[in-house]
């Protein structure tokens, strides 16, 4: 099946399709100036090989950006990928071009080079804004003075003097606006950036432990309700590991809450140390926690549990209390494909507490 026209002139979706579609669209304008400049010549206002000239030259030059946008080598070339400010240059020297030969529409060729300016504002920095300002200040004048000194007849001193200065206050007038909207969309970047971190910080907030950092009883249930999903999809086991810190209470009765925070960080750390990158481990509640292995069958859990508890026995928790050893009671359950997952839950829970009753420091299956 062929590719849609709009794919086939500006790519797929993406940045560089936007960036292509503005220089197919900066292409459309230069036929049109072509088209002008052919109208020019055909009622006798432009001389043919002056105008051939400056035609090809301005339809070569934007096609060449063009194809560098839309192939993606301005990406490589620029950290601008629309080459916003070679583009307005070549515009800027095109436009001066077409001033030095076209004397009858003189004013019209200056409302053109304004269109070079406003082309770059949305994107151009304010130094950018500046440079470009008096380079187009600059050029325009330099053809004005080299035609008023070699061709007085068509391009009057006086006249091109009155006409440099409406280019002062017209140039300026244009760069003020662009440096302005260049400060104004570094505010916008910055506030966007603000946003974005405060999002983010809410996001870790409602979906995070604020102690162990993490995934809190909430956000948990929703990965589980996502994952038994993806379980009934694809056929694949899911494993369910509650586990309970043996001996905890005593932890913050004899050496204080803040030595049972910090064992209990020290214990997200470890599991998830090692875990794979796949399962996820919540705080389930005060010192349970739940352990959701996805794609994992019984005798696998079983072996990743074990891992755990190798973990936790090299674990550093006699920082916090000389000779500290930290052990755990877990009840492992696997979800059938027509179990609910709140049962699975629930068989996981009943065989904890059996562990415990067995002695803790054990995992028994339920």
């Amino acid at each position: 099946m062929p590719a849609p026209v709009g794919d086939l002139l500006w790519g797929p979706s993406g940045r560089r399709r936007g960036h292509a579609r503005l220089t197919l669209l900066a292409l459309a304008v230069y036929l049109l100036f072509s088209a002008v400049c052919w109208l020019e010549v055909h009622l006798g206002m432009m001389q043919a090989a002056p105008a051939a000239w400056l035609c090809a030259a301005s339809l070569v030059g934007i096609s060449v950006f063009y194809g560098l946008v839309r192939s993606g080598l301005s990406e490589r070339l620029s950290s601008d990928p629309s080459l916003t400010m070679p583009q307005s240059v070549f515009g800027i020297a095109i436009t001066a071009w077409g001033y030095a030969i076209n004397p009858q529409l003189r004013g019209a060729v200056m409302a053109i080079m304004l269109l070079n300016l406003v082309w770059g504002m949305f994107v151009m920095s304010p130094r950018e804004a500046r440079l470009l300002g008096a380079q187009a200040l600059a050029l325009l004048g330099g053809v004005m003075l080299w035609k008023s000194r070699t061709d007085p007849a068509q391009f009057p001193p006086h006249i091109e003097a009155v006409q440099f200065l409406f280019c002062v206050i017209l140039m300026t007038a244009m760069s003020a606006l662009a440096v302005s909207m260049g400060r104004l969309r570094a505010k916008l970047r910055q506030r966007q950036a603000e946003l974005q971190a405060a999002l983010a910080k809410i996001h870790h907030l409602a979906t995070r432990d604020d102690l162990t950092g993490l995934v809190n009883r909430r956000h948990l249930t929703e990965l589980l309700d996502a994952e038994r999903v993806r379980q009934k999809h694809h056929g694949q086991p899911l494993s369910l590991v509650l586990m309970d810190l043996d001996h905890f209470k005593p932890i913050n009765d004899e050496h204080g809450h803040a030595a049972g925070d910090q064992v209990l960080k020290i214990f997200a750390d470890a599991a998830q140390a090692a875990l794979r990158d796949t399962d996820v481990l919540g705080r389930w509640g005060g010192e349970e926690f739940l352990l959701m292995l996805p794609s994992t069958p019984q005798a696998q859990a079983l072996q990743c549990v074990d891992r755990l508890r190798a973990g936790l026995a090299a674990a550093p928790f006699d920082e916090v209390v000389p000779g500290l050893r930290l052990t755990f009671s877990a009840g492992l359950s696997t979800c059938g494909d027509g179990e609910a997952l709140q049962a699975a839950i629930e068989r996981a829970d009943k065989a904890m507490y059996r562990a415990k009753l067995r002695g803790r420091d054990g995992t028994v299956v339920g």
